[in-house]
């Protein structure tokens, strides 16, 4: 079973290095998967709070500024679980909040 590991890693390598190397790669996955995470959240939360402030001047009835508002919410908060590790609720909480968005639009 070792002959088949150190013959799958890298001429010259040792198996335990081949696994640091794959342990290094997964760490990197779990970085870039939370900071992008944390960024698309924040990015749709920034748009749902500058549509709620631009309909709230307008002719608009009250729920269209309030759901742009509550979206903008609930992806502040998938921005903040994405940070910390939770990108499987960060992506439910980001779809919620993109959902509660356009349904504000629909009513204006």
């Amino acid at each position: 079973m070792t002959a088949h590991a150190e013959s799958d890693a890298e001429p010259g390598t040792s198996g335990v290095e081949a696994a640091d190397d794959e342990d290094e790669d997964l760490c990197e996955d779990a970085r870039r998967a939370r900071w992008t995470a944390a960024v698309t959240g924040a990015l749709l939360a920034l748009m749902g709070l500058t549509a709620a402030l631009m309909r709230v001047g307008g002719g608009v009835p009250a729920l269209v500024p309030a759901a742009y508002g509550s979206g903008s919410a609930v992806c502040v908060l998938a921005a903040v679980l994405g940070a910390r590790g939770r990108t499987r609720w960060a992506l439910w909480l980001m779809i919620l909040g993109v959902m509660t968005m356009a349904l504000g639009d629909q009513f204006d």
